[in-house]
């Protein structure tokens, strides 16, 4: 456990100092908000493609899908939780160095903008790190990891959503590739965040040899309000993604006069 913490405390961090001193030297004309916010992308999309990889095996390896085992289900928890700490600090120094740019003091005023303009993940974070971390290492005993690996894979879309915040920054949101990851973007944030939760559902009616339907009542009612309670942003994010969608294939006026 402790060497777990102690490699993921370094490698967050490390791998943003890394980025940021790469894009400096390579980019000289693009500003320090461009370089660290580029930079923190490229770790968010680092640790969601380690999480995918990881609950990928952990799914492949857990045949019985409530009491078959596999160390990374537990392993990769206590991995996750320098990047949830990190991650809140990466946020927080993006929004310092766009204030610093225009020209903006720094001082309290600005950190309460900042807590509240990013609520919601502030909070999903530190309800990962109060809540679920306890409930993955402690509190489900010797089950369920094939549903802990579940939950890992829902970092899939995380690397397009990343690719479509670095396509905006650097003024590329008219481009093909922005349009292609934005469907690739909608299509995994559907999938791995929002159809994941029946596939969960789904795999334990075969393993008990019940309906779909029957299996809300057959499990602990905890376990529904806690899926409830983890797709309910989900579905909030993915309204606005939808909002995106609609303006990015939007035709301008100019063309369709034309």
């Amino acid at each position: 456990m402790l060497l777990t913490l102690a490699w993921g405390s370094v490698f967050f961090p490390g791998l943003f100092a890394l980025c940021t001193w790469a894009l400096r030297r390579a980019r000289p004309e693009w500003t320090d908000y461009d370089c660290v916010m580029i930079s923190t992308r490229v770790v968010s999309s680092a640790q969601a493609v380690l999480a995918t990889g990881s609950g990928i095996a952990i799914i492949h390896s857990c045949k019985n899908v409530v009491s078959d085992r596999y160390w990374l289900a537990q392993e990769y928890v206590w991995f996750l939780i320098p990047y949830m700490v990190y991650d809140i600090y990466a946020m927080y120094l993006c929004d310092w160095y766009r204030i610093k740019e225009q020209n903006r003091r720094h001082s309290l005023t600005i950190f309460r903008n900042f807590l509240r303009k990013n609520r919601l993940m502030i909070t999903h974070h530190v309800a990962i790190l109060l809540v679920l971390v306890p409930i993955a290492q402690r509190f489900r005993g010797e089950l369920g990891d094939f549903f802990v690996g579940c939950i890992f894979t829902a970092e899939l879309s995380t690397p397009f959503v990343s690719l479509g915040k670095v396509l905006i920054q650097l003024k590329q949101q008219h481009t093909l590739l922005y349009k292609v990851n934005g469907i690739l973007t909608l299509t995994t944030f559907f999938s791995c965040r929002i159809l994941l939760f029946l596939f969960m559902y789904w795999s334990y009616a075969q393993q008990k040899e019940l309906s779909l339907f029957q299996v809300p009542f057959r499990i602990p009612v905890f376990c529904n309000v806690a899926n409830a309670v983890l797709i309910a942003p989900q579905l909030y994010w993915f309204s606005l993604l939808c909002k995106k969608a609609v303006g990015l294939f939007d035709t301008p006026p100019a063309e369709k006069d034309g």
